[in-house]
């Protein structure tokens, strides 16, 4: 059973002229793949969970079901990355990515498959690990769609690319991949996908925005410096309490009154550690800063807006220019916005409903600033579209009370969520290989 390759684009409309019997046909396919192997490699997936950058077992095992199905497969790919390659006749180059580390969290969702598992951290201390994001059922429909993909290599032709990325957690994994040669070593894409589950969104239904997907991220580090004195004696020291209370009191002047209003961003001050007692004047306090938004030169202004604020306020309360704040942003807990390609999303949005009906698709204000690093495969600079979508994973009478992602009461429903991210994934796959410019 094949699919029809013959598409119609126009004026950002897609048209699958593909006879009903192919639609059902990889319903059907992927809902027999779930019953056979999916469902039993989920399970494996959730109740073994790894940490970001400590994905050993995990990665083995992607790599293994992967390499079975005929794909050229390469493990260690920015530590532990696989990457994953099926060249089939001439045409575009598509990479699918799928996200594989857990979190430090211990498990408290009452599933009868809950993970008990921990493992040594980077830091070197143990501690529990749960898939408290979903990232389980992100590899295991990676699994199936590449199942479903090279059984259909009639269907479609260019070159096809799976990513097994570690680390989204800590927003440092794709940069890793990309370092490491992603796109030297490997064909470079002309698009790239990703799916996530979503707990806050019904399930089996399909959220692809035409524009911005997830929020930048860059943790920022603040060291106030003071002068340590007799808490009766202020006068005698400079108070580095107080110079960190009024920088965190005016850094949110900087969303407020210096970027556009209708523009977002987020500078939240997450911890600050300083002094020792009650009656001493330190002279060092820690800082630790989220910055969040949704564009790149807001970003950019809100992160040199830190280094303003900091220095003003040190200024103003007569710190000495040798004592001056130190302002630190991380090169490592740092990612720009995830944003879609709006012509390329718009296509995907109507080969999944061509596959799967209108019905499909919900659309829905984002919740939050949450960030992604799948942004590093489709800046800018790379000139590789990019589309990165949400399926599901809740029933739609039981959204509203879903525990959030990264909550130890997280959870599911992995047949529907992996069964819809497998038919959409492939179809959207089948439907870009298919494209015409």
């Amino acid at each position: 059973m094949t699919y029809l390759k013959s598409l119609m684009f126009s004026a950002g409309a897609l048209a699958l002229v593909t006879p009903a019997f192919a639609q059902s046909d990889l319903s059907a396919s992927v809902a027999a793949d779930y019953e056979e192997n999916l469902e039993a490699l989920f399970t494996h997936f959730h109740q073994n969970p790894e940490l970001s950058h400590r994905e050993f077992e995990t990665s083995k095992r992607l790599a293994a079901e992967i390499s079975a199905l005929g794909y050229d497969v390469t493990e260690g790919v920015g530590g532990t990355g696989i990457v994953a390659v099926m060249e089939n006749g001439d045409g575009p180059t598509v990479l699918i990515r799928a996200d594989m580390d857990g979190l430090p969290v211990k498990e408290d969702s009452g599933l009868a498959y809950a993970s008990t598992a921990t493992q040594e951290d980077i830091d070197g201390i143990v501690k529990p690990v749960m898939h408290a994001c979903g990232h389980d059922m992100h590899i295991t429909s990676l699994v199936g769609t590449a199942r479903q993909l090279a059984a259909r290599k009639d269907a479609w032709s260019g070159t096809l690319v799976l990513i097994g990325q570690p680390a989204e957690e800590r927003i440092s994994g794709a940069r890793a991949m990309l370092e490491d040669g992603l796109y030297k070593k490997f064909p470079k894409p002309d698009y790239a996908m990703a799916l996530h589950v979503s707990a806050q969104t019904p399930s089996g239904r399909i959220e692809v925005p035409l524009g911005i997907r997830a929020s930048s991220a860059d943790s920022v580090d603040i060291i106030v410096h003071g002068v340590g004195a007799h808490g009766a004696s202020p006068h005698k020291g400079i108070d580095p309490v107080l110079v960190a209370s009024q920088i965190v009191v005016s850094l949110q002047s900087v969303v407020s009154r210096t970027i556009n209003p209708q523009a977002a961003g987020v500078i939240t001050v997450g911890a600050i550690h300083g002094g020792t007692k009650h009656n001493i004047i330190g002279d060092r306090v820690e800082m630790q800063l989220t910055v969040r938004s949704n564009d790149f030169e807001i970003r950019e202004q809100l992160l040199d807006s830190i280094d303003r604020v900091a220095e003003g306020v040190a200024v103003s309360l007569g710190v000495p220019e040798n004592l001056m704040p130190e302002v630190i942003r991380s090169e490592t807990e740092t990612t720009p916005p995830t944003i879609n390609d709006r012509e390329t999303a718009q296509f995907v949005r109507d080969a999944i409903t061509a596959q799967m009906g209108e019905g499909v698709l919900i659309d829905k204000p984002r919740e939050g600033m949450g960030a992604e690093d799948f942004a590093y495969f489709v800046t800018p600079d790379t000139g590789v579209k990019g589309v990165y979508f949400n399926v599901g994973g809740t029933p739609e009478g039981k959204v509203k009370s879903a525990a959030s992602h990264h909550s130890p009461f997280f959870k599911i429903e992995p047949e529907p969520s992996i069964k819809a991210g497998v038919e959409a994934m492939t179809a959207s796959a089948i439907a870009l290989f298919n494209k015409s410019e």
